[in-house]
């Protein structure tokens, strides 16, 4: 069981202990970075569950609003191009503008965007609703990074880091779950709606119990902020569209090659500017390089298997939506339940054992699953490989965030946190637009023995991309990181504690 806020001694409420019938697990925090972690948590699952939750409203969506096929398709699609867009913009505002003013005005947008998205007359409205709730769930992500990054000291980082993950984690598992039960008991506008006062207790709280904070420096990237939102619009606008318009088409190339051309733009823009928003000496890092690249991979492999799954135990297997997703729930519960483990894991270890063997794991679960897929195939078949799944990719995911965040400096945690969201989302983006392409070549949704016919290959296809996040992986150091030095002020405000940690510590 997961207890989120338990009692102090003083008598007031923190983020507390984690249970599991094995025993009971602490973060050895106070209650202030308690509270930190709570807030961020449960902030970064509400945008995460928003990303999936209305996948098993569609047939509704389209009944009540008389959405097309490519309507229906953009209002997922929406939310996932804004958010991966503006990512980057989001981390650098927060450092320029305030951390917590920047989390707080994501929260409300995404919020009022909610709202809209419920109200929606026509298919268009909701489209664009959508889109708004993207902008403020790029908001909120990176910065719930950075601000549980800054309030966590290096050497328990990688423990709370998994305490957030298993909190977070939830959100992809969970989302046709949620969303199935809300349609089935009362309409799909009440996946809006909820948000609603959900937000308003997280913005109260936010308020009183995170104090403001802002990344180094005055000055404002506006080169780096245009090109690096040109680029990712491109790469995006092109993976989203690639299987509808055809990857061979002039809009996908062009979208490609304009996102390729303006990122190749804003390396150059960001080796040459005095302040900018993604120093590059943090790549020259190879634990927060191969950190990045491994959770491109890990979430392109994860998102686009979970993508499918969910569709297999439904089209094939003739679940509903609410059942389907409660099917995925041994999934879903080591994403939850892992996380907690892993965190103290990497921390004895290091990041890379766990994301290594964690995606080989899930590789391997990937390729079990093709092998038995069949319209025929019987559900408790599917249990063992979802769970070992579960596990490999929730021991993964918090060990590339550690490998990212430890790997540098205080003042450095905010451009951090938005290059690995920003990588995290393109993965996902990635990962589904190639599983689709795949599918796409062998099976289609004229029957189940058809859709298995392209299921079985995608899946393969996800453990490809898995075994690409083991290769990766395994070039992440195994000993603990010294952060990217920065380019003026002296020691960094890490390294000081850290010499003071060791001065004081006792000697053997």
């Amino acid at each position: 069981m997961i207890v989120l806020l338990e009692q102090s001694d003083t008598g007031g409420y923190g983020i507390g202990t984690v249970r599991f019938p094995a025993g009971r697990c602490q973060i050895d925090v106070t209650i202030s970075q308690r509270w930190i972690l709570g807030l961020t948590a449960v902030a970064a699952l509400l945008v995460g569950l928003d990303a999936s939750v209305v996948s098993t409203a569609l047939t509704t969506i389209r009944l009540d609003l008389h959405a097309s096929v490519e309507q229906l398709e953009w209002t997922v699609n929406a939310y996932t191009l804004s958010f991966a867009v503006l990512l980057l913009t989001a981390a650098a505002l927060g450092d320029r503008f305030g951390r917590r003013r920047l989390f707080v005005s994501g929260l409300a947008l995404f919020a009022v965007a909610s709202a809209g998205c419920a109200l929606a007359p026509t298919a268009g409205w909701l489209i664009a609703a959508r889109a708004a709730q993207g902008a403020g769930a790029a908001a909120v992500m990176p910065l719930a990074l950075t601000l549980l990054g800054a309030a966590i000291p290096p050497e328990r980082r990688a423990r709370v880091l998994g305490a957030f993950t298993a909190v977070v984690g939830a959100s992809v598992p969970a989302g046709p779950l949620v969303g199935g039960a809300i349609v089935d008991g009362a309409s799909w506008r009440w996946i809006f709606w909820l948000n609603l006062p959900v937000v308003a207790v997280l913005v109260a709280f936010v308020l009183r119990r995170i104090e403001p904070s802002r990344g180094p420096g005055s000055g404002l990237d506006i080169g780096g902020l245009l090109l690096a939102g040109g680029a990712a619009f491109g790469l995006v606008w092109g993976l989203v569209r690639g299987n509808a318009a055809g990857w061979a088409s002039l809009e996908v190339l062009a979208a490609l090659g304009a996102g390729a051309a303006l990122t190749a733009g804003f390396v150059a823009f960001e080796a040459r500017t005095g302040e900018p928003m993604l120093p590059l000496r943090l790549f020259r890092g190879r634990a927060f390089a191969t950190g990045n690249a491994a959770i491109f991979f890990v979430w392109a492999s994860t998102f686009g298997s979970v993508y499918f799954m969910a569709q297999f135990l439904q089209t094939s297997l003739g679940a509903r939506p609410l059942e389907a997703g409660l099917r995925l729930m041994p999934w879903g519960a080591m994403t939850v339940i892992v996380p907690r483990i892993a965190g103290s894991l990497v921390q004895r270890y290091g990041a890379r054992p766990l994301v290594a063997g964690g995606m080989t794991l899930h590789a391997a679960s990937m390729l079990w699953i093709a092998d038995l897929a069949t319209p025929n195939v019987a559900y408790w078949q599917l249990v063992a490989p979802l769970v070992l799944s579960g596990i490999g990719v929730a021991a993964a995911i918090p060990a590339t965030q550690a490998a990212v965040l430890a790997s540098v400096a205080p003042a450095d945690i905010g451009k951090a946190s938005g290059a690995y969201s920003a990588l995290r989302q393109l993965g996902g983006a990635f990962g589904v637009a190639a599983l689709v392409a795949v599918f796409a070549a062998r099976g289609d949704y004229g029957s189940p023995r058809a859709f298995v016919d392209g299921f079985a290959p995608a899946l393969v296809a996800s453990a490809a991309l898995a075994a690409a996040a083991v290769l990766v992986g395994a070039g992440i150091p195994t000993h603990r990181q010294v952060p990217a030095p920065a380019p003026a002020g002296g020691p960094s405000v890490w390294a000081r504690s850290r010499r003071r940690s060791a001065s004081s510590a006792p000697h053997s």
